[in-house]
C-alpha cells in the first residue's frame, strides 16, 4: 500500500501547536486535541505496520480503516491550516483614530466567528476519528477464521533457471569466481573470501549467485543456498542450514546461540560454500556471521542484497550492472524466435525480424537492462502476433494497460519488495515522483523543495534544516541500490545534482499511487483515474483529457499539489480554485499569455511556488499574502523588480531570481531564507549588503555586485551557517584581499569568488581539518606555493577546481608538482595563468577526467628546469582518467619553432595515453 499514514505526521504536529499557541480556542476544544492527538498518535503506529505488508496480504478491513483515516487526516490538516491562516487577522500596527477602532471591532467579532467554525470543526473530527475506529472494530473478522491465499516468492523460480536460458550470465560468472580466486591481505588472514553481490530487484543477483554455486560447488566439503528475506525467522534459518548440512535437529527447545554453537563445531574442520541470499539489514548478517567460522581449511561466503551500504559491510562488494543493450536484444530474441532453429543462434544480436527492430528497441529502452523486465516483455510479446503495430500498441500500454497480465504482477512484485522495505517517510517521498513524465531529468533541489511543501519531511532532533534533511532521504533512496532513483553525475563535480526513475519503478509507484489516490496522472494514456477528491494532479500532455473536463472546482478544491508540464499548458485549471494548495509548480510553461497571476493571492496554503522559465514580466504585489509560502522560484523570466511585498514572506526559505532583478529594501526581514540566489546589488541597492547580516540561517548565497563593498566582509562574519558562497564583480574590479580576513564555516561546501577578489596568499583555513566537506573551490591566490598546492591536494571532498594564480607578475617563476596520491577525487580541474614547469606526478589526481590550463606560461627563463632535454613532459600519462585536456601556452621570448614544439610534444603525450583523451592545445604568443 502507499504511505497510508497520509498527513498524519504534520497534523499530530499541528494540533500540538495549537495546544501551546496563542489562539484562544473556546473552552473544551484544548482538551478534545489533547485526545485527537492521543488518538491519532496511536493509530499512526497502527497504520505504519499496516503500510509495510503488501496490498495482497493485507485484510479488507485493515485497507479500508487506512483508506478512511489517511483522507480524514488530510481534511483535518486542511482544516488546522485553514484556522492558523485566518484565525490570526491583519496587522493594524498602521491604522489609527475611528478606522482602527471599527477594524479592531470588526476583527473580533471575525476571529471570535472563526474560532467558534474551529470549536465545530474538532469536535466534528474527533466524531469522525472516533467512528472510524468503532467501525473498524465493528466489522474485524479474526483472522484465524479466515484462511488467507499461500503466496509464492515469484524470485523463487530464479534459483532453478536454465543456465541456456541467461544472457550474459557467464561473463558475470567467471569474472565473480575469478575475484573468489583471487588472493589478497584479507583472505589470507581469515582463510577465505566473502564477496557481496549487490544491485536493484530484478537485476539477477540470485540467478548469477546461483551460477556460481552450481559452477564451483564441487570444490567444497559442504555447501548451502540460503534465503534471508525482510523479516528473518534467525532460528528457522539455522535449522535449515544444519539441514542442508545433513544434520537433522528435531529438537525444538534449542534457541539461537545453541543452533549457532552446532553450526560452528560443524564447519570448523570443513571447507564450505555458502550463499546467503537476499540480506536487507547488517544486523541479520552479523548474526548469521557468528554461526559461519573462519577455519583453516578455507571458506567462501557469497551474499546478495539490494542495499549498496549493507554490501560494503559485508565485505568484497561487487556491483551488478544491467544488461547491456546488445545483451538485452539477445535475451528478447531468444525467448521470442529461439524455439524456431534458424534463430536459436546463442549470439543473435540483430532482430530476425527487420520490421519490428526499431520497436524492439523502443521496448528494451522501456526495459534499462533489467533482465526480468526484458523477459516480462517477452513473454507479453511471444503472445501477440509478429506485426510492428501489434508490438507497438504493447509498447504504448506498458504502464496503463498491462494490469491483469500475470508477468507483468509478478516483475511489479519483486520490484515491491524493496519498495515495502522502506520506511514510511521514504515511502511516501519516492511516490511523489509519480508527479513527473517518463524519462524526465528531476532537479534534485527543486524535488526536495517540493517533498517540504508537502510536509513529508519533519524536523528531527539532530539540529538538521528540512532541506538537509531531504538531502539525506534523496541519498539513501539512491543507495538502497534498487533503481528507485537513478542518479545523474554532474560532468563537472561529478556530484548527483539531477535524477531520473526506471520506466518499470515509475510504472510500479504510479501503480501503487493510484491505488492510493495519492497522485492523479494525466499522460498521454489518461492512465489515472480521479477519484471524487484529487489530492495531487500532474498534468504531462496537451490532449483534451476527460479528468480535466471534470476539474470543476468542487473536484479540486482539495488539492494539494499541481504541477503542470509545458506540453500540457493548454490544459491548466482554475488554480485559484485549489484553496489548499501546497505546490504549484509550473516551470517551463509559457505565461507570456496569461493576462494575471492576481489568483495567487487566494491561495493562502502555498509553500512552493515555481515559475522559472514561464516568460512572465512580473509578480502581483498581493504576493505578500502568501504567509507560508517557502520557495518561490522565479529565475529564467522577464522580471525587472520584484514586488515590494516579497519582503512580507516571513517563512520564505528559497528566493531564486534572475541577476538582473532588483529585489526591494527590506530582504533583511525574510529570516528563515537558507538560499538566495542570485542577487544584484547596484548602487540604487547597496543597502542590502547590511540586510544580509540579518539572515543567519543563510547556506547558499549567490551574489553578483556592480563594485566590491567592503561592507561584505562584516556580513559574511555573521553567516556561519553557509555552504555555499558565489561571488561575481562586474570585470576589472576584482579586489585584491577582499576576504583575507574571512574565515569560512566548517560547513563549507562551495566557494566560488574567482570572480570577485585576490586572496594575497593561500587562506589558512583552507585545510583538510578546517573544511572536510569543501567539494567545489572557484578562487584566486596571488602568491601560491608548492606547499600551498600540497595543502589543497589533501582536501579530502575536493571535486572540481578552479585555481587561478599570479606568480608570473610577480615574478615567481617556480613550477609545481601535483604528488602522487593528491587531489584522491578531483574529477574538474581549471589552472589558470600558471608557469611551466608543472607535472603530475604517478597517482596523482586519479580520478581527474577534464584538465584545462590557460594559459600556461611557457617562459624562456624557466624552461631548462622540468626536463634535462628542455622538452615539455607534464606527466599528462600518469593521470588515469583523463578525458579531456585544453592547453593554451602562452610563449613568451620563445621562438615560433620553440612554441610548435612544446605543442607536439604535449600533443604526442595525449595521443599516447591509454584513454585517447579529446584534445585541444593551442599557441598564444
Amino acid at each position: 500500500m502507499e504511505v497510508v499514514t497520509g498527513a498524519l505526521p504534520s497534523v499530530i504536529t499541528k494540533l500540538g501547536e495549537l495546544l501551546i499557541g496563542e489562539y484562544n480556542l473556546q473552552k473544551g476544544v484544548k482538551g478534545e486535541i489533547r485526545f485527537l492527538k492521543s488518538e491519532l498518535e496511536s493509530m499512526k503506529g497502527a497504520l505504519e505496520k499496516v503500510s509495510s505488508t503488501p496490498a495482497d496480504r493485507l485484510d479488507i478491513q485493515d485497507k479500508i480503516w487506512a483508506r478512511d483515516l489517511r483522507e480524514l487526516s488530510y481534511d483535518m490538516e486542511d482544516s488546522i491550516d485553514t484556522f492558523m491562516v485566518h484565525g490570526q487577522g491583519k496587522d493594524q500596527a498602521n491604522l489609527h483614530g475611528i478606522k482602527k477602532f471599527i477594524d479592531r471591532s470588526v476583527g473580533l467579532f471575525r476571529k471570535a466567528k472563526i474560532r467558534h467554525e474551529m470549536a465545530t470543526d474538532i469536535r466534528d473530527i474527533k466524531n469522525r476519528v472516533e467512528e472510524v475506529a468503532k467501525r473498524h472494530q465493528r466489522y474485524k473478522i479474526n483472522n484465524s477464521d479466515v484462511a488467507m491465499p499461500v503466496m509464492i516468492d515469484p524470485r523463487l523460480f530464479t534459483q532453478y533457471t536454465e543456465a541456456k536460458e541467461l544472457v550474459g550470465i557467464d561473463e558475470a560468472r567467471d569474472e565473480l569466481i575469478k575475484t573468489l580466486e583471487e588472493e589478497n591481505e584479507l583472505s589470507m588472514q581469515q582463510h577465505g573470501k566473502i564477496v557481496s553481490i549487490f544491485g536493484f530487484g530484478g537485476l539477477g543477483k540470485t540467478t548469477l549467485a546461483n551460477a556460481v554455486y552450481e559452477k564451483i560447488r564441487a570444490r567444497f566439503d559442504c555447501c548451502a543456498f540460503v534465503s534471508v528475506s525482510q523479516t528473518p525467522n534467525l532460528k528457522k534459518l539455522f535449522k535449515g542450514l544444519l539441514c542442508d548440512l545433513g544434520k537433522n535437529i528435531n529438537e525444538e527447545t534449542l534457541d539461537e546461540s545453541q543452533l549457532i554453537k552446532l553450526l560452528r563445531d560443524f564447519l570448523q574442520e570443513k571447507r564450505y560454500f555458502f550463499i546467503i541470499d537476499d540480506i536487507w539489514d547488517i544486523s541479520v548478517w552479523k548474526m548469521i556471521r557468528c554461526a559461519l567460522p573462519s577455519n583453516d581449511v578455507g571458506f567462501t561466503i557469497i551474499t546478495t542484497t539490494r542495499n549498496s551500504d549493507v554490501a560494503e559491510k559485508v565485505g568484497g562488494a561487487y556491483k551488478l550492472e544491467p544488461l547491456s543493450l546488445n545483451n538485452s536484444r539477445k535475451l528478447l530474441y531468444r525467448r521470442i524466435f529461439g524455439t524456431e532453429n534458424k534463430y536459436s543462434n546463442e549470439d543473435i544480436e540483430k532482430c530476425p525480424d527487420e520490421e519490428l527492430a526499431e520497436v524492439s528497441d523502443k521496448i528494451l529502452k522501456k526495459c534499462g537492462g533489467v533482465p526480468l523486465a526484458v523477459i516480462t516483455m517477452s513473454s507479453l510479446l511471444a503472445c501477440e502476433a509478429r506485426n510492428k503495430m501489434d508490438w507497438y500498441e504493447v509498447y504504448s500500454c506498458i504502464g496503463t494497460g498491462l494490469d491483469n497480465n500475470l508477468d507483468v504482477k509478478n516483475m511489479r512484485k519483486i520490484l515491491s519488495f524493496s519498495y515495502y522495505e522502506l520506511p514510511c517517510h521514504l515511502r511516501t517521498c519516492l511516490l511523489y515522483l509519480s508527479m513527473f513524465p517518463e524519462d524526465f531529468e528531476i532537479d534534485k533541489d527543486r524535488l526536495i523543495r517540493m517533498w517540504i511543501a508537502e510536509g513529508f519531511i519533519q524536523c528531527d532532533k539532530h539540529g538538521k534544516s528540512l532541506f538537509e534533511l531531504g538531502e539525506c532521504y534523496f541519498n539513501e533512496l539512491i543507495n538502497r541500490s534498487m533503481i528507485l532513483i537513478q542518479p545523474i553525475h554532474n560532468s563537472l563535480t561529478g556530484m548527483v545534482n539531477n535524477c531520473h526513475i526506471h520506466d518499470m519503478v515509475l510504472d510500479l509507484i504510479r501503480s501503487l499511487s493510484c491505488e492510493e489516490n495519492f497522485v492523479t496522472v494525466i499522460s498521454d494514456m489518461d492512465s489515472t483515474s480521479p477519484s471524487n477528491t484529487i489530492r495531487r494532479l500532474s498534468l504531462q500532455n496537451g490532449k483534451k483529457s476527460h479528468v480535466i473536463a471534470q476539474a470543476t472546482r468542487s473536484l479540486l478544491q482539495h488539492a494539494r499539489s499541481v504541477v503542470i508540464f509545458p506540453s500540457a499548458i493548454a490544459q491548466v485549471p482554475a488554480a485559484g480554485s485549489c484553496r489548499v494548495l501546497r505546490v504549484l509548480d509550473l516551470e517551463d510553461c509559457n505565461l507570456s499569455q496569461t493576462k494575471s497571476l492576481k489568483y495567487l493571492e487566494n491561495l493562502y496554503h502555498l509553500r512552493y511556488l515555481g515559475l522559472c522559465g514561464t516568460s512572465i514580466s512580473q509578480l502581483p504585489d498581493e504576493i505578500g499574502n502568501l504567509q507560508f509560502l517557502q520557495t518561490l522560484a522565479v529565475n529564467c523570466n522577464n522580471i525587472s523588480s520584484m514586488p515590494s511585498s516579497v519582503v512580507q514572506l516571513r517563512n520564505l526559505m528559497c528566493l531564486v531570481i534572475d541577476d538582473f532583478t532588483r529585489v526591494p529594501n527590506g530582504i533583511g526581514n525574510l529570516t528563515c531564507l537558507e538560499q538566495l540566489s542570485l542577487l544584484h546589488i547596484d548602487g540604487s541597492t547597496i543597502n542590502i549588503i547590511e540586510e544580509l547580516g540579518q539572515l543567519t540561517e543563510l547556506r547558499r548565497l549567490w551574489i553578483k555586485l556592480d563594485e566590491w563593498n567592503d561592507k561584505l566582509l562584516e556580513c559574511l562574519h555573521t553567516l556561519q551557517k553557509i555552504q555555499e558562497l558565489d561571488i561575481v564583480v562586474d570585470p576589472g574590479q576584482r579586489r585584491i584581499g577582499g576576504l583575507d580576513a574571512w574565515v569560512a564555516p566548517r560547513h563549507l561546501r562551495l566557494l566560488g569568488t574567482k570572480h570577485s577578489c585576490w586572496f594575497s596568499t593561500l587562506p589558512a583555513w583552507v585545510n583538510p581539518l578546517l573544511v572536510p566537506d569543501l567539494t567545489c573551490l572557484y578562487i584566486a591566490v596571488r602568491e601560491l606555493h608548492q606547499v600551498d598546492l600540497d595543502i589543497l591536494g589533501r582536501l579530502p571532498a575536493l571535486r572540481s577546481l578552479s585555481l587561478v594564480v599570479d606568480n608570473k607578475n610577480l615574478g615567481i617563476l617556480e613550477g609545481f608538482v601535483v604528488g602522487a596520491g593528491s587531489f584522491p577525487y578531483l574529477v574538474f580541474c581549471y589552472f589558470w595563468q600558471f608557469v611551466w614547469p608543472m607535472v603530475f606526478q604517478q597517482g596523482a589526481m586519479p580520478r581527474l577526467r577534464k584538465l584545462h590550463i590557460w594559459p600556461l606560461f611557457y617562459v624562456r627563463e624557466a624552461r631548462g628546469t622540468a626536463c634535462s632535454d628542455g622538452g615539455l613532459d607534464l606527466g599528462l600519462g600518469n593521470l588515469q582518467s583523463l578525458q579531456e585536456l585544453i592547453v593554451d601556452l602562452q610563449c613568451e621570448g620563445a621562438t615560433m619553432e620553440e612554441a610548435e614544439q612544446a605543442k607536439a610534444a604535449l600533443t604526442l603525450a595525449v595521443e599516447m595515453h591509454p584513454n585517447h583523451p579529446h584534445h585541444n592545445i593551442r599557441i598564444q604568443i
